[in-house]
């Protein structure tokens, strides 16, 4: 019996390993499926790619050029695609900029590797090789940058204006690259005794509002409150105001929601209104007594914050009243104006409250917000108030100014700045092309279609802008080869979309942050290196 059993084995491990084409095809259907996302947003790269316009289920319409963006709404099924929206993702946390590029430099590598596995080179052979070319492709770029002082406030504004040079709203970039700038510069703390910044964005809050233009978009050093003010007959402006953030509500106290009360005779009802008369007023005369005349309240889910007999009061004692308050916001408030959120009534005191130069509810066509400006200890934050004529408008906007934002903020943490225009990617491909004639076996195909994947960034350039691709990508590659073999450091050689040639970009003022090439070359890397180790796709069973 036991020959027997074998033989079965034998037979059943033969039966698994007879389809040796299977692991070829999946490997091919994840390479066509991702080079197909990457393909659909590459014609949104550099200042003259196109926009996209998405449509949503609910018939929301967004204009957008931003690949993070474009991959976040679209509706893709392949889960080799989904690496790819998940790469554009990752690369707007690490970097905020560059995610149309690194998504296309990932869809040339995909690409390549297609063509090296044809070849009859083993998958895992290609990964290494790769990772071998990005290590010198890192090292080339990191030679061509130039640090940069975070006080050279010029520096800044060239990488944020490279930023928003690519974005629906770049004719604005005049006024929204100061705006970055200064927002990063007053929120940035120097890092003790290291190089660069720390940047926490979330101390920047983007406030959008449609009316206006978009050169209207301002930044305030303060806090921006896109509420109205509560009050009836009471103050729309306050100086030397005193504001106390609360916790609790100034409304009648209610049940649990599976209680009710019962009552059944007007003694009772009355009895009932009084008390709740009284209870509002005891609330409303502490406010008075701690000398509180700006009055903020977080957004309450079980009753109202505020109710009409409270409002009545509030505004007999010139009290400016702000009601819903998000919860998300509280942190960013109490940040900005230097104060602790109070909890209770009994906590209501005037040492809770803080101390603030200007108050005033700014009244707009399209609608009403508050403005609060001179806290007297705030904290490192800064509120933009984004304007656009539409919602559409102001949306892409707000996304370009995060892109700005993210720039310089890449320029804060890693002190560096790198020619743009493919400039980068243009240098290392020529880098690559002289180290593949040396290198032995494999690692020079690998290398050698590293560098030719890198070349998809200036030719996508140039073919977004209406050049010829081909002749562009040459004379860039004859540019960057003579400067490598004459032993010099990398050039800043690199497409000039505006006057249709290839241009030094250094003279051009086309700076880009290095973190984000450096970023955008080691994210796509790693994700075509997991993409090719894949042999097969499991499906489980529930």
């Amino acid at each position: 019996m036991a020959p027997k059993a074998g033989g079965d084995a034998a037979k059943v491990n033969s039966a698994v390993y007879k389809d040796k084409s299977k692991p070829t095809d999946i490997r091919l259907s994840n390479i066509n499926a991702a080079k197909a996302v990457s393909d659909a947003i590459r014609t949104s790269l550099g200042p003259r790619g196109m926009d996209k316009m998405i449509q949503a289920a609910n018939g929301e319409v967004t204009i957008t050029n931003d690949g993070a963006t474009i991959l976040k709404q679209m509706n893709v099924i392949h889960p080799a695609a989904k690496m790819l929206v998940e790469l554009s993702r990752a690369q707007d946390i690490e970097a905020g900029d560059g995610t149309t590029s690194v998504v296309v430099i990932a869809g040339a590598l995909l690409d390549v590797s297609e063509k090296l596995l044809q070849k009859g080179i083993h998958p895992t052979v290609i990964s290494d090789g790769f990772q071998k070319a990005l290590q010198l492709a890192l090292q080339v770029i990191e030679n061509m940058s130039t640090p940069v002082d975070l006080n050279n406030e010029e520096a800044l504004l060239q990488a944020a204006a490279t930023s928003l040079n690519s974005k629906v709203v770049s004719q604005h970039s005049t006024i929204l690259a100061p705006i970055a700038v200064q927002a990063i510069r007053s929120v940035m703390e120097p890092i003790p005794g290291g190089i660069g910044a720390r940047v926490d964005l979330r101390d920047v809050k983007v406030i959008e509002r449609v009316g206006g233009t978009v050169e209207d978009t301002e930044l305030v050093q303060g806090l921006v409150i896109p509420n109205r003010a509560s009050n009836v007959n009471g103050p729309h402006r306050i100086e030397k105001a005193k504001v106390g953030l609360i916790q609790f509500c100034i409304s009648p106290p209610k049940t649990d929601m599976d209680h009710n009360v019962i009552v059944s005779d007007y003694a009772a009802m009355d009895r009932v209104l009084k008390e709740e008369r009284q209870y509002i007023l005891n609330i409303v005369k502490q406010i008075k007594k701690a000398g509180c005349n700006v009055l903020l309240i977080q957004k309450s889910i079980l009753r109202d914050a505020l109710s009409d007999l409270a409002i009545h009061f509030l505004d007999k004692i010139k009290c400016m009243v702000i009601k819903d308050i998000e919860r998300e916001d509280i942190e960013f408030v109490c940040k900005t104006l230097g104060c602790r959120p109070i909890a209770s009534l009994d906590h209501f005191t005037a040492e809770n409250l803080v101390n603030v130069e200007m108050v005033e509810e700014i009244n707009e066509p399209t609608g009403k917000y508050v403005k609060m400006t001179g806290a007297a200890n705030s904290g490192r934050t800064v509120s933009v108030l984004v304007r656009g004529t539409s919602q559409a408008v102001v949306a892409e906007a707000a996304r370009s100014l995060h892109d700005a934002l993210c720039a310089v903020r890449c320029v804060a943490r890693r002190p560096a700045l790198l020619p743009g225009g493919g400039a980068p990617e243009a240098a290392a491909a020529a880098a690559l092309t002289q180290a593949a004639i040396t290198a032995p076996g494999a690692d020079h195909y690998c290398l050698r279609a590293y560098a030719d994947a890198l070349e998809v960034i200036p030719s996508t350039l140039a073919e977004n802008a209406g050049l010829n691709p081909i002749e562009t990508v040459t004379e860039l590659h004859v540019a960057h080869v003579v400067d490598v073999d004459l032993g010099g450091a990398p050039g800043s050689a690199g497409v000039n979309v505006r006057r249709g040639r290839v241009t030094d970009m250094r003279d051009e003022h086309v700076l880009q942050p290095l973190h984000v090439t450096a970023s955008a070359l080691a994210l796509a890397t790693e994700t075509v290196r997991a993409i090719l180790k894949i042999d097969d796709i499991v499906n489980t069973l529930n």
